[in-house]
C-alpha cells in the first residue's frame, strides 16, 4: 500500500514512477469507498486521479500554485496533500470541504465552486511572481466545460498578450475529442516537448534574424507558418498558439508516464503554454463510467450496484421536477415559451422540455450571463424565455439582469433552483442572496414559492406577465398543499393568509410557510393565536396586509431561508418604517433569517435548525417577542 504512507507530495516523489498506476487504483478505491458513504463528485474526480498525481510529482506545491477551476474534480489532490486521514469527514459538519478550500489547506490557494476562473487567479498569480521576480509556476487546471465560459477566455486572451509564464491544462472528457489521441499526435508532442526543440527554436529565430537580417525575418515567418500547418493538421491546438499559448496535447490522461515526461518538459517553457489531457469521466468505476452524468455529484450509493441509498426523495416529487413538468404543459400550449439552462438540463428539470421541444430547448454552457442576454434578445422577438439557473450561479449574471433584462423591462422569467442552503456542497453552493441583491431591481417582481401548487400557479403568472420576473425555490422534496387549505389565484404583490390570529403574526415566505404552520399548531396548544401568512411576492410586497396585522397583533416574526440583511425581513420593515406605524405604535418586531456570512457544511435540516430556521425556532421567537409586550 502506497497511500498509507503519503503525508505530502514529497512522500509521492518518492514512489518509482512504474509503480504510479498502482497508486492510482488505491487512490480510486479511496474515493469510490468515501463517496459512497457521504456522497459527493464523484466520475469527475475519478477521471483525473491520473493527472493529479502527475501534476504533483512533476511540481512543488504549495510554492508552485495549482488552481483547481470549480474543483469537484480534486478529491485526488485532497487526498495527496495531506489529507487523506480526515478524508471520511468529506463535506461533512466540520469535515473538509467537497471543494478546494483556502482555509482549509495551503495546498489551496483559493476556495472555489464555480466554474471559468481558474485561468484568471493563476494569472494574477503569475503576474505577481512576475513582478516579484520569483520563478514558481501558476497552473490552472479546468474542464472542457470551463471553455464555454466568457471569463475563462478573457484570462486566455490576457495571458497570451502578456505573456507571463503560466500553465493551463485542459482536462477534457468529451467523447468526440478522445479520437484525436493517437501515436502520432503523442509523437509530436513528445518531440515539440523536449528542451532541445525549444533550445533549437530560439537558436533558429537568433541565427536568422542577426545572420540574415534582409531575409531573416520574412524566412522565419515562412518556417513559423509552416510548424504551424504541420501542427495543425496533426493537432488541434492552433486555437490556443493563436492566443499566445505553446499547446501540448491531446495526450492520454490516464498514461502517467507520458504525462509526467511531458509535464517535466514542458516546465522548462517559459511564457504562456497550454496543455490538453483526455480523461474518460468515472474511470475505474464501472456505474460511474456507465452513467458519468448521473455520478457526476451523487447522493450515497451502494458499492456493489451503484443505486443511491438513505433518500426518499426518488420516492417524492421535486421542486425540480414540478417545475420540470409545469413548464413542459405551459410549453405544450403555448409555443413561444422556450427553456434555457446553463449546462444543467437534468438538475434544473429541463430535459423534459428538452425531449419533446429540442428546438424550443437552448443549453448556453457554462455561461450565466450569455444565457441572460440571449433570453433578452428572445424575448425582445416575442417569446418567453424561461431561464433555469441554480440561486449560487444565478450571481454571475448580476449585470446582465440589470442592464439588458430589467433596464428594458424584458419578460424574462428567472427560475432559481436550491435557492437557500443546499448542505454539504457548502458556501460556494448556498443561494442565500438572492431575494436581497434581486429586490432592488427596478421592474422586477420577486417571488418565492411555498409548495408544488403555489410554484406552478406562479408559473402560470409568469407565463402572462409582462415584465421580468423571477421565482425561487429550495432543493429538494415539494411540499403538496394539504387538504382544506385551498390555493389563491395568483395576483400580483398579494399574500395568502393561510391562517388567522389575533397575538402574533409569523409573515412567512418560500420554504419557511410549511414551518411557520407547523409553528403556529404549536403555538395553538400554547393558547397562543398565531395568523400565518404565505407571502408569495418579495417585490411587491403585500403591504396592505403587513399593516392590517400589524395593527392586529402583538408581535410581528418574519422568516425567510435567505440572508436577513437587505431580505425579504428589510422590505417588511421599510414598509413598516415608511408607514409610520413602527414609530406611533411600537410592536416586538423579529426577523428570522441566515446571517450575511458564508454557511459552512452540513446537512440542510442541520443548517435551517442552527439558524431558527425550523417549527421550534419559529415557535421560540414568537414565545419571546410576545414575552416583550
Amino acid at each position: 500500500m502506497h497511500l498509507e504512507t503519503i503525508k505530502s507530495p514529497d512522500d509521492l516523489k518518492k514512489i518509482p514512477l512504474e509503480q504510479l498506476p498502482k497508486l492510482a487504483q488505491e487512490i480510486r478505491e479511496r474515493i469510490v469507498s468515501v463517496v459512497s458513504k457521504t456522497g459527493g463528485h464523484l466520475a469527475s474526480s475519478l477521471g483525473a486521479v491520473e493527472l493529479v498525481i502527475a501534476i504533483h510529482y512533476c511540481f512543488h506545491a504549495p510554492e508552485d500554485a495549482i488552481v483547481w477551476d470549480v474543483g469537484h474534480q480534486a478529491y485526488a489532490h485532497k487526498i495527496l496533500t495531506g489529507r487523506n486521514d480526515r478524508f471520511d469527514t468529506l463535506r461533512q459538519k466540520d469535515g473538509i470541504s467537497g471543494f478546494p478550500a483556502r482555509t482549509e489547506s495551503i495546498y489551496d490557494p483559493f476556495t472555489t465552486g464555480h466554474a471559468s476562473t481558474a485561468v484568471s487567479l493563476a494569472l494574477g498569480i503569475a503576474s505577481a511572481r512576475q513582478l516579484r521576480g520569483s520563478k514558481e509556476k501558476a497552473i490552472a487546471v479546468i474542464g472542457d466545460g470551463s471553455l464555454t465560459g466568457g471569463m475563462c477566455f478573457e484570462a486566455l486572451n490576457h495571458a497570451g498578450h502578456i505573456g507571463h509564464d503560466i500553465l493551463v491544462i485542459l482536462n477534457s472528457n468529451d467523447l468526440a475529442i478522445a479520437p484525436s489521441v493517437g501515436a502520432l499526435s503523442m509523437y509530436l508532442n513528445k518531440i515539440i516537448s523536449k528542451p532541445v526543440f525549444n533550445r533549437f527554436k530560439e537558436a533558429r529565430e537568433q541565427f536568422l534574424k542577426q545572420r540574415l537580417p534582409r531575409i531573416g525575418p520574412r524566412l522565419l515567418k515562412l518556417v513559423d507558418r509552416f510548424e504551424e500547418m504541420l501542427k495543425g493538421m496533426i493537432v488541434p491546438g492552433i486555437f490556443f498558439e493563436e492566443m499566445g499559448f505553446k499547446y501540448f496535447g491531446p495526450l492520454d490522461g490516464h498514461n502517467i508516464a507520458l504525462m509526467v515526461e511531458t509535464m517535466k518538459n514542458i516546465a522548462l517553457v517559459k511564457g504562456p503554454v497550454f496543455l490538453h489531457v483526455v480523461t474518460k469521466k468515472g474511470k475505474g468505476f464501472a456505474p460511474a463510467e456507465d452513467q458519468p452524468v448521473r455520478f457526476h455529484g451523487t447522493q450515497r450509493f451502494d458499492i456493489v450496484s451503484g443505486e443511491v441509498v438513505g433518500t426518499l426523495e426518488k420516492a417524492t416529487a421535486s421542486f425540480t421536477d414540478v417545475f420540470g413538468c409545469k413548464l413542459l404543459e405551459l410549453a405544450e400550449k403555448d409555443d413561444k415559451i422556450v427553456g434555457i439552462t446553463a449546462a444543467m438540463a437534468e438538475g434544473t428539470g429541463l430535459s423534459r422540455l428538452a425531449e419533446r421541444f429540442p428546438q424550443r430547448f437552448f443549453d448556453v454552457g457554462i455561461a450565466e450571463g450569455h444565457a441572460i442576454g440571449f433570453a433578452a434578445g428572445l424575448a425582445r422577438e416575442g417569446f418567453k424565455p424561461f431561464v433555469a439557473i441554480y440561486s449560487t450561479f444565478l450571481q454571475r449574471s448580476y449585470d446582465q439582469i440589470l442592464e439588458e433584462m430589467c433596464l428594458q423591462n424584458l419578460p424574462v422569467v428567472l427560475c432559481l433552483d436550491r435557492a437557500g442552503v443546499v448542505g454539504e456542497d457548502g458556501p460556494t453552493h448556498h443561494g442565500i442572496f438572492d431575494m436581497a441583491y434581486l429586490r432592488p431591481l427596478p421592474n422586477l417582481t420577486v417571488m418565492a414559492a411555498a409548495d408544488k401548487e403555489d410554484l406552478e400557479a406562479m408559473l402560470e403568472f409568469a407565463s402572462s406577465a409582462a415584465n421580468p420576473v423571477s421565482i425561487r425555490y429550495p432543493r429538494g422534496t415539494a411540499n403538496f398543499r394539504p387538504q382544506g387549505v385551498p390555493l389563491s389565484p395568483v395576483r400580483l404583490g398579494k399574500s395568502e393568509l393561510l391562517k388567522e390570529g389575533a397575538d402574533v403574526a409569523i409573515i412567512s415566505i418560500g420554504s419557511m410557510v410549511y414551518p411557520a404552520l407547523e409553528a403556529a399548531q404549536l403555538l395553538s396548544a400554547e393558547k397562543i393565536q398565531a395568523a400565518v401568512v404565505n407571502a408569495r411576492f418579495v417585490k411587491p410586497l403585500d403591504e396592505s396586509l403587513i399593516l392590517q396585522l400589524y395593527d392586529k397583533c402583538r408581535a410581528i416574526i418574519v422568516v425567510e431561508e435567505g440572508v436577513v440583511k437587505g431580505g425579504f425581513g428589510s422590505a417588511v420593515l421599510e414598509a413598516l418604517q415608511e408607514d409610520g406605524r413602527i414609530f406611533k405604535k411600537p410592536r416586538p418586531i423579529k426577523c428570522l433569517g441566515l446571517p450575511a456570512e458564508f454557511i459552512a457544511s452540513d446537512r440542510r435540516l442541520a443548517l435551517l435548525e442552527k439558524y431558527g430556521l425550523c417549527v421550534a425556532g419559529i415557535a421560540a421567537a414568537a414565545r419571546e417577542a410576545l414575552r416583550t409586550v
